[in-house]
């Protein structure tokens, strides 16, 4: 499966700001967050989210955010036809 590309573009002490780019079909590849986070989708689509729980499905419209706890292991999935792009904001303090 195609991976997603990742751009950082702030990373200091006190919070991490990544751009996610996703062809259709395109994932992350597992991992968890060491911090809390908020997602900020800049185009509007399906994700898919992996966990050891199982898959869930969610869609998401351009500008309307959300909020994660740190901690759970997951692999997100572009489950739309065209490109999905969304800002990560971890919070480290």
């Amino acid at each position: 499966m195609a991976q997603a590309t990742a751009t950082v573009q702030i990373d200091n002490e006190r919070v991490s700001v990544t751009e996610w780019k996703f062809a259709p079909g395109a994932e992350t590849g597992w991992h968890r967050h060491n911090y809390d986070y908020v997602v900020v989708p800049q185009t509007t689509g399906k994700l898919r989210l992996k966990t050891k729980d199982g898959d869930s499905v969610s869609e998401l419209a351009s500008g309307k955010s959300y909020f994660r706890r740190a901690g759970v292991e997951h692999n997100v999935i572009n489950a739309s036809d065209g490109e999905f792009v969304f800002i990560e904001i971890e919070m480290k303090i």
